[in-house]
């Protein structure tokens, strides 16, 4: 079967969960002996996709598409000038700036993109069909998520070919945005979402979520968890001595990071928890580096900045050194997500979870046993939990070796990818 998973690249500046499971998906589908793709659009994959080097076109080139939608000079800009907008270089810069991941002042485009062949990209979604009726001819085409919805009609009508869309925190993106812009998008995916085959959300959590906000019909939608290779990393018995509290995700205010270290803070204030260290990881966008910089004059303040440490390498091949470090996993995402591929890479290197109960979190914990959730998402509850679970180091040995079992029983990569390839199946019939 020839798969297209149509993939968002976003610049490589930090820890991305959903392109983990797109590259995870595309190299197991490999795995199992079919045809498939990643087509990057935007920017170019990274090596958070798990490619080295992008050696296919980028569509929907960021920078040309942010032109054209915002001066009109740039409309009908000659062929040339599109080239080099949409050269690598160029893209690269574009990802290091500064709102390239921020909803703000790109509600128009979203709008535009949703709106398909009736936006203002008309050109570059006839470009990307034509590229795939002469160059690929697939027999699905896969949507990373449902901000691409306005794609759907087209590829369907033109190339006759099923067309599946995953569903994963599109939430975070649309309701950041003002009242005006949030119902016009939520409306428009709902719409745009009639043309589509077939939704997989990854979390009956959000499966549940996505259907009252886009008025998914149960016969569309699917739930298969995100999947991960386990042997990647390498199991090791939670650290002991000194016991380490670890974050990986993207470190901003909206995923908690300021919360972790005002938490971290606190719990230095008891005698008891004086040796405990913390460990960070997952990188930042430029928009994110002056809040960063504010959590780091705290914890100079706080004198507890030699007991913390940024590890600056996140790389799929050598994550499982950082995991290996820890003792616990926090990331108090303030409202919760859709999944959190960092939970299994966590369970699977043998490292238990302490997690706020919201969004998938409580599932996710449920179904491995690997963790333990806390609830307000507070300081001073995360701070509980963190002193009960590292005051009993059996039963954090104990989460450690039921997470790593049901990460490689439960979410084993190539048996998820299987769940997807069935529906596929069932639609071409």
């Amino acid at each position: 079967m020839k798969i297209v998973n149509i993939v968002p690249g976003f610049g490589g500046t930090f820890y991305c969960g959903n392109c983990l499971r797109d590259s995870g998906y595309t190299k197991s589908l490999i795995k199992l002996g079919h045809d498939a793709m990643m087509l990057p659009i935007y920017l170019p994959l990274t090596m958070e996709h798990g490619v080295e080097e992008n050696t296919t076109p980028i569509f929907f080139g960021a920078v040309n598409i942010y032109l054209k939608q915002n001066f009109k000079i740039f409309k009908n800009m000659p062929t040339w000038m599109e080239k080099m907008f949409n050269s690598s270089s160029m893209l690269r810069y574009a990802a290091k700036k500064a709102g390239s991941t921020r909803t703000e002042g790109l509600e128009p485009m979203t709008i535009s993109m949703l709106q398909g062949k009736e936006g203002n990209q008309e050109q570059d979604l006839q470009e990307l069909i034509d590229f795939l009726k002469v160059h690929e001819k697939p027999d699905v085409v896969h949507l990373s998520n449902a901000l691409l919805l306005g794609l759907a009609k087209q590829i369907k009508e033109q190339l006759n070919v099923p067309v599946v869309c995953s569903l994963q925190d599109e939430d975070v993106w649309v309701d950041a945005m003002n009242d005006h812009y949030k119902k016009i998008v939520w409306d428009l995916m709902s719409e745009k979402g009639e043309d589509v085959d077939a939704f997989i959300s990854v979390s009956d959590y959000y499966a549940k979520e996505m259907k009252q906000k886009m008025r998914i019909p149960d016969s569309k939608m699917h739930i298969v968890p995100i999947g991960v290779d386990a042997d990647l990393y390498k199991y090791a018995k939670p650290l002991r001595e000194p016991q380490t509290i670890g974050y990986i995700s993207r470190m901003y205010e909206e995923h908690g990071f300021g919360l972790l270290i005002d938490a971290f803070i606190e719990l230095k204030k008891d005698a008891q928890f004086k040796h405990v260290l913390l460990k960070l990881s997952g990188g930042y966008t430029a928009d994110d580096k002056k809040f960063v910089n504010q959590q780091m004059k705290k914890l100079k303040k706080a004198g507890l900045l030699e007991d913390v440490m940024i590890i600056e390498d996140y790389q799929p091949e050598n994550r499982f050194k950082f995991f290996n470090q820890l003792t616990i996993l926090t990331v108090p995402v303030l409202k919760g997500e859709a999944f959190g591929t960092y939970q299994l890479e966590s369970m699977a290197a043998g490292i238990p979870l302490v997690q706020p109960a919201l969004g998938a979190f409580p599932e996710i914990i449920e179904k491995t046993g690997g963790g333990v959730v806390y609830s307000p998402n507070t300081v001073e509850a995360m701070v509980s939990k963190w002193k009960e679970v590292l005051s009993d180091p059996e039963k954090i040995e104990k989460m450690s070796e039921v997470g790593s079992k049901a990460v490689r029983e439960k979410y084993a990569v190539d048996p998820v990818s299987e769940k997807v390839l069935s529906i596929y199946e069932s639609l071409m019939k």
